[in-house]
């Protein structure tokens, strides 16, 4: 028995495997197709071989054996942005936003995406084979526990910035107008404090999220704690009330309300299995391709009825599927002003003003916009072009290699730490995994401030595991599964705050 059975589940995963191959690289292009009047050239063929990279990759993210949310993130929307939405726009030769370009220029524009597909894969395959490897940085980092001290000191943080901030933010109505009018009222009452609006904005929505987060996965116990069992039941509910006014899908982008949701999701333990991560995967992809381009019901003051038209028409006419097209505009602006390799510079150094830096380079997506000619200039700036405007194919290719190694590395050790409460991968994988849709789309300087905050919270309210809590190195496999360890007790401390 046990032979036929480990014969079956092949043969399950290849039939799996083939039925979303089929879906994604075969009809779902061909639906996109069939409903323009396609023309094909140079970078429409091209095109082709990017939607089977990415249709491939992602069909194999969802039928793995193991959770890759890091990877789910990236193939989603390479897949969605940079497969299906440009073959639409190259097939049709029309585009969401009006700078045009020539066919040379849209053919390097794929050549600089595949560019970067093929990095990411290579590193990916890099950091699979070297899985069973022990890795001195990521696994402790990522192993490191809740300190239940520490999260309750930032559940008070989180309730007390609440009760700062949000009277200066024009009141808690202010939280439930679209995005029209909050931009409207806050540029007309302080036209030149938008920086600071913004940057209190995130101190109100990353703080909370990650305090309602971290209170959720603090360990239950049967016995004993029950300050901490007391104190969660009453900070719960106030939490909850918080994150929905300040990150709800009215008044924040939609790519942050969706990865406040479903990090809160996919960090339950009951979806940290692969069975159970592919029916949420194969559930999230449905969702962005289906429905998150009428998701935008709430941002502006005039409502008119959703119209549902094809994803044809979709990708090609509207801006949030300008992707490529932005792709496009900084390869044009490489050839017209040449690469600038100090603008990498920018996303690392984002903190220093530019008081004291005179020369500190502007933010990639104003740049395109300028460049365009746009009168205005909140718009996108892919990772792919940010990496092709500092040094061309070098810099793309060494970037998205070491993305994949990082994030595959990162997929094998959360994967090994799924079975123990209140780690940090728990935690920061699901994150991080959903908030690529933002990295990815860009633009660095304009996400790399929220970024930063997202990451080192959550290392402020974990301590240092011990050298026992660490998983084995060697790589499990499928005959024979890993033990669930027993739970340790993790407790309030009495005397202060345990480090």
């Amino acid at each position: 028995m046990p032979g036929k059975w480990g014969a079956a589940r092949p043969v399950r995963g290849l039939a799996a495997l083939g039925c979303w191959a089929l879906l994604l690289v075969v009809l779902l292009p061909v639906l996109i197709l069939q409903s323009t009047d396609a023309r094909f050239g140079a970078a429409t063929a091209v095109q082709c071989v990017v939607v089977v990279h990415t249709g491939a990759a992602l069909a194999r993210v969802l039928t793995d054996v193991r959770a890759r949310l890091i990877a789910f993130g990236f193939w989603l929307f390479s897949y969605v942005w940079l497969g299906l939405a440009p073959l639409a726009m190259l097939a049709t030769d029309a585009y969401p936003r009006g700078f045009m370009v020539d066919a040379h220029t849209a053919f390097l524009t794929t050549l600089v995406v595949e560019a970067g597909l093929l990095a990411y894969s290579a590193g990916s395959a890099v950091a699979m084979w070297r899985s069973s490897r022990t890795s001195t940085v990521l696994e402790p980092l990522l192993a490191r526990r809740l300190s239940p001290a520490r999260v309750l000191l930032l559940c008070g943080l989180a309730l007390l910035l609440a009760v700062v901030l949000i009277p200066g933010q024009g009141g808690l109505s202010a939280f439930f107008l679209s995005r029209q009018a909050a931009n409207e009222a806050a540029a007309a009452a302080e036209p030149a404090g938008t920086a600071d609006r913004a940057m209190a904005a995130w101190l109100l929505s990353v703080p909370a999220f990650w305090a309602l987060v971290a209170l959720v996965h603090v360990p239950r116990f049967t016995a004993g704690d029950r300050t901490l069992r007391g104190l969660r039941w009453l900070l719960l509910p106030l939490l909850v009330a918080v994150n929905v006014t300040v990150n709800n899908p009215i008044s924040q982008p939609r790519f942050w309300a969706g990865t406040v949701l479903l990090a809160l999701v996919f960090s339950a333990s009951w979806l940290r299995g692969p069975r159970a991560f592919r029916i949420g995967a194969a559930g999230v992809a449905a969702v962005v391709l289906v429905v998150f381009p009428y998701s935008d019901y709430f941002r502006y003051d005039k409502r008119e009825p959703v119209k549902v038209v094809s994803l044809a028409e979709q990708f090609t006419s509207n801006g949030d599927y300008d992707a490529f097209q932005q792709v496009e505009t900084g390869v044009d602006y490489v050839r017209t002003h040449g690469f600038t390799p100090t603008a990498a510079l920018g996303p690392p150094l984002f903190f220093v003003p530019r008081a004291a830096w005179p020369g500190k380079p502007d933010d990639a997506g104003i740049l395109l916009a300028r460049h365009a000619g746009y009168t205005f200039t909140n718009l996108s700036a892919p990772l792919w072009v940010e990496t092709y405007m500092w040094a061309g194919f070098p810099s793309v290719i060494a970037v998205f290699g070491l993305i994949g190694a990082v994030g595959r590395r990162v997929d094998y050790l959360r994967h090994r730490l799924r079975h123990r409460r209140g780690t940090l991968a728990a935690l920061v994988v699901p994150a991080f995994g959903f908030y690529q849709l933002v990295l990815l789309r860009g633009s660095l300087m304009a996400i790399v401030g929220p970024l930063a905050l997202l990451v080192c919270i959550p290392l402020l309210i974990t301590r240092k595991a011990g050298r026992r809590a660490l998983p084995p190195s060697a790589a499990p496999t499928a005959s024979a599964p890993e033990p669930r360890p027993r739970r340790e007790a993790l407790s309030l401390p009495t005397g202060g705050a345990r480090t």
